[in-house]
């Protein structure tokens, strides 16, 4: 529904820079993945991708935007790195 009068028909067709400003995260749900961009783990368009990702699980959980663990698994399957969140989608609704 959120893409609906849009030209994308999937979260990976989305600019990074629409999803930034169109549709925003919820509040503090970047934090984790912006430091990582600053300490130089992610780029720029990686950080993109993490969002794309994370927008992904929340539309698969129910959220209506995503949220700091709906990012934080974004992040662990983008960089491997494990953040304490569970990989199975059905954990997290």
């Amino acid at each position: 529904a959120r893409l609906a009068g849009t030209p994308w028909r999937s979260n990976s067709e989305v600019p990074g820079r629409e999803l930034r400003t169109r549709w925003r995260a919820a509040a503090g749900a970047l934090d984790e993945a912006e430091r990582s961009l600053e300490r130089g783990v992610l780029t720029a368009r990686g950080l993109d991708r993490v969002l794309r990702v994370a927008w992904t699980v929340a539309d698969l959980v129910g959220h209506d935007r995503p949220d700091a663990r709906d990012v934080a698994l974004a992040l662990q399957l983008r960089t491997g790195v494990p953040r304490g969140v569970p990989m199975a989608l059905g954990a997290l609704a």
